[in-house]
């Protein structure tokens, strides 16, 4: 599934390139072009597939963006550590503004890590925090993975889990709650993506096998707000048609039927 994470990092070379970027990840393309999708990648076989994709690059690069203002937002507040749950090729450790003492974990299994790391490398890419990559399968014991690597439950963190919990059945996607509740003290943050509802009937329904649709499994809870607050989080949701306007980047299509919660969420808890 990994592969996936090289097709976003395309999306927002993509991005970066056009005047009026929502945000800049010069690292984007160097990932991109080791993982072959640069400077193009095979172009959708008709037009139903190419306004697909057009619709999941629009929504990377809306999310890349809220996920970029909620942890600005965190470092505010005084929020020093930033967990990145199935990082893939997130380079905001590389591409972002971070306090003095900000300690920044990438948590992924080790295989999409030694690719990021060989490109990293080739880049000279420097850091602008402490950076600590967590080699571990999610669906596994992390969270005393995350402690060895040097967590600390006592102090407020906040966590980004983007373009993850689609992948995950429902039992798992409350398992990694859980164990995030566990792991985080009052005060901290969290930034996640929910497949809206339909999504996977709209986009994987009939996906190409190993493409990244054909893989997505779960949706948003018909109250993500209620879900979350039984973790003991305080969540708010936000449409990525009210995000994309928010940033000049307006839909230009009505909404077909009345939109439901949108699948950008952000809590603190308390």
């Amino acid at each position: 599934m990994w592969a996936t994470a090289v097709g976003v990092a395309r999306v927002r070379a993509l991005e970066s390139e056009r005047k009026n970027a929502l945000f800049h990840d010069p690292l984007a393309q160097a990932f991109a072009a080791a993982g072959g999708l640069w400077p193009s990648s095979p172009p959708p076989d008709d037009e139903a597939a190419r306004r697909r994709r057009l619709a999941v690059s629009l929504s990377i690069v809306i999310r890349t963006r809220f996920l970029d203002d909620l942890l600005r937002q965190a470092s505010a507040s005084g929020v020093r550590q930033v967990v990145l749950l199935g990082a893939g090729m997130d380079s905001r450790a590389f591409r972002m503004d971070w306090p003095e003492g900000t300690r920044l974990f990438e948590v992924d299994t080790a295989a999409p890590l030694d690719f990021k790391a060989s490109v990293l490398r080739q880049e000279r890419a420097v850091a602008r925090c402490e950076r600590i990559t967590v080699a571990v399968d999610l669906r596994e014991d992390w969270p005393d993975a995350l402690a060895a690597a040097g967590h600390d439950a006592a102090s407020p963190t906040v966590w980004i889990a983007e373009g993850l919990l689609i992948y995950l059945p429902e039992d798992a996607v409350e398992l990694l709650l859980a164990r995030i509740g566990a792991l985080s003290a009052a005060g901290s943050r969290m930034g996640l993506t929910l497949g809206s509802r339909g999504v996977i009937e709209r986009f994987g329904a009939d996906a190409e096998e190993g493409s990244a649709a054909s893989m997505w499994v779960s949706e948003m809870p018909d109250d993500p707000v209620g879900r979350l607050a039984g973790h003991g989080w305080e969540a708010a949701c936000h449409t990525l048609r009210e995000r994309a306007a928010a940033y000049g980047r307006p839909f230009g299509t009505p909404p077909r039927h009345e939109e439901g919660p949108g699948g950008l969420i952000s809590a603190v808890r308390r």
